[in-house]
């Protein structure tokens, strides 16, 4: 029987934060209690999993001290878990971090699990694994299977990504926005979570610039892909905040050693897991945002051979990055560190 855990969530009052009380309650993960943790502001709010009421407490360095868990998931910003992860793992629980902090740390391990679930085994270096960033995770689910059967080389990828990706209050200017236009003020609205005015826009700038003309966000989803799949693959992203409540879409063209089938790829998506192929142009089916929101899995359709390269392969996918690029993942990194643990202890 599998020992129930004892969860810590920090940034539960964030938009993750629910997530992944959700996803914890769906995929029946076992726990027995949870530590619900965020800022000052947030203290004595209530939160509910499984019809059991609990406080949330205030994040300290004395936390896990005087609240013992088994598992501690971050999702509160970077610089929260470069002052609090450790005081979490000294005390004795796993840390599983949805902040870009320990991403690229080569002693803590980057886990998508339908791709790379052994690198969990490296937890105990540092008691820390990381959850790589939203649009990576999706992205890797399509690149892994297909690498495995045709040898992937290059990768380009555009994204179109949700307000939701900055968080509740990116949800909420979005929203303010389109109230804006139907009041015919958008001309002056004043966005302060995005460098523009999202509302009926488009914004080719996701985090900050570097000195390679690269936003931070694109070099995320190059590095991270590199260090899931231990491969130096050649990759460029051009990354595309939309304005989409929820769910990012990514069009990813790929290049490969050898010539590619897409009706073998297609057969291959079809098994791998957590995807779901959906792709029927003929009948207007294709993943979207409205349609993949709130699910687990990440859709691909438009999967199609390139007219002029035998050897390059086109599709689309989407996935809710809340669930699938943060939550989801997370809980399932920790589904596959407890069958690991419960192995080693057997």
């Amino acid at each position: 029987m599998v020992k129930k855990q004892k969860i810590a969530i920090v940034g539960v009052t964030g938009a993750v934060g629910e997530e992944l009380l959700n996803v914890l309650e769906e995929l029946d993960f076992p726990v027995e209690s949870i530590l619900p943790l965020a800022s000052a502001k947030s203290v004595g709010d209530e939160i509910e999993f499984k019809g059991k009421i609990y406080k949330v407490k205030e994040l300290n360095k004395n936390t896990f001290k005087e609240n013992p868990v088994d598992i501690a998931f971050f999702s509160a910003g970077g610089n929260i878990s470069k002052q609090y992860a450790q005081f979490a793992v000294e005390c004795g629980a796993v840390v599983i971090d949805n902040t870009s902090h320990f991403r690229m740390d080569k002693d803590i391990p980057l886990v998508v699990p339908e791709c790379n679930f052994e690198d969990i085994k490296d937890w105990k270096k540092t008691g820390i694994i990381a959850n790589p960033n939203c649009s990576t995770i999706q992205m890797v689910h399509v690149l892994k299977p297909l690498d495995d059967v045709f040898n992937l080389k290059r990768v380009d990828v555009s994204t179109y990504q949700a307000s939701s990706g900055a968080g509740k209050k990116g949800m909420q200017e979005l929203v303010e926005g389109m109230q804006s236009f139907f009041a015919f003020k958008l001309d002056e609205f004043k966005a302060q979570v995005f460098p523009h005015t999202l509302a009926l826009n488009l914004i080719p700038h996701i985090d900050e610039f570097t000195d390679s003309g690269y936003t931070k966000e694109e070099l995320k989803m190059i590095n991270e892909t590199q260090k899931i799949l231990h491969k130096k693959l050649q990759i460029s992203a051009t990354c595309v905040r939309v304005p989409v409540l929820r769910s990012h879409s990514e069009s990813i063209t790929m290049h490969f050693n050898q010539e590619v089938d897409a009706a073998k790829a297609r057969q291959i998506l079809k098994k791998a897991p957590n995807v779901v192929v959906l792709d029927d142009p003929k009948n207007k089916q294709y993943p979207m945002p409205l349609t993949t929101s709130d699910t687990n899995e990440t859709y691909v359709g438009r999967i199609r051979l390139d007219q002029y390269d035998k050897k390059v392969l086109h599709l689309w996918c989407v996935a809710d990055q809340i669930r699938v690029g943060a939550a989801t993942n997370a809980v399932r990194i920790a589904q596959k560190w407890l069958e690991l643990k419960n192995k080693q202890e057997k």
